[in-house]
């Protein structure tokens, strides 16, 4: 028997499969962006809502899987080793109310992708928007970000800065003063920053590509 839990689950493992989130599986099917969003999956009222079987076989077609392959998908949501992780924009987490003062996630307005590999409860997904970052990160690249994660010169990391600037660099450098951040993108500079200046910083661990 179906679940309400694994099928949502099965859609957004195929969403990470082929390196997007929800959201981005559902503009590639040629459906509303907002389709397989969390708010969709229950009503006020706490009823379930079902994706349809027309959003299911556009999604299908639009990544070349086969129903057997989706069903294995639905199974694997009832494994213990999947689950999901808080999922924003790299710009929205610019923005206030998203990070306590350790960088860790709080508040609402985060949506949710399935991470099927150990992490920290604390760790969450960031969504590369423009491409200030190629080659390494493209549009639409999901990267995961583990806050408890030891980081080491050479790591590719998320910084946030007091002014609300959010960043993915790879560290050069850090002292207990500076931080010494190297740039992806050729085409843009690298960035040091007084310890000061930051707000915090976290190792990305993984990445959708």
């Amino acid at each position: 028997m179906l679940t309400h839990s694994q099928v949502w689950a099965a859609i957004d493992a195929l969403a990470l499969a082929h390196g997007t989130t929800a959201s981005g599986l559902a503009r590639r099917a040629g459906l509303d962006s907002t389709t397989f969003n969390k708010s969709k999956r229950s009503s006020g009222n706490g009823r379930l809502r079902w994706p349809s079987t027309e959003s299911i076989s556009k999604i299908l077609d639009a990544t070349g899987t086969s129903l057997e392959e989706f069903l294995g998908l639905v199974r694997q949501g009832a494994s213990s080793s999947i689950r999901t992780i808080p999922l924003i924009g790299l710009a929205q987490a610019g923005t206030g109310g998203f990070f306590d003062d350790g960088g860790f996630p709080v508040g609402a307005g985060w949506d949710e992708v399935v991470f099927p590999e150990a992490a920290s409860s604390h760790a969450y997904a960031l969504e590369i928007a423009g491409d200030s970052m190629v080659p390494v990160y493209r549009d639409g690249d999901v990267v995961v970000v583990d806050p408890e994660a030891p980081i080491r010169r050479g790591d590719r990391v998320v910084v946030k800065t007091i002014e609300g600037e959010v960043l993915a660099k790879e560290l050069r450098r850090q002292t207990a003063k500076t931080i010494e951040l190297k740039s992806l993108n050729a085409e843009h500079g690298d960035r040091n920053f007084n310890m000061e200046q930051v707000a915090w910083v976290a190792r990305i661990i993984w990445a959708s590509q």
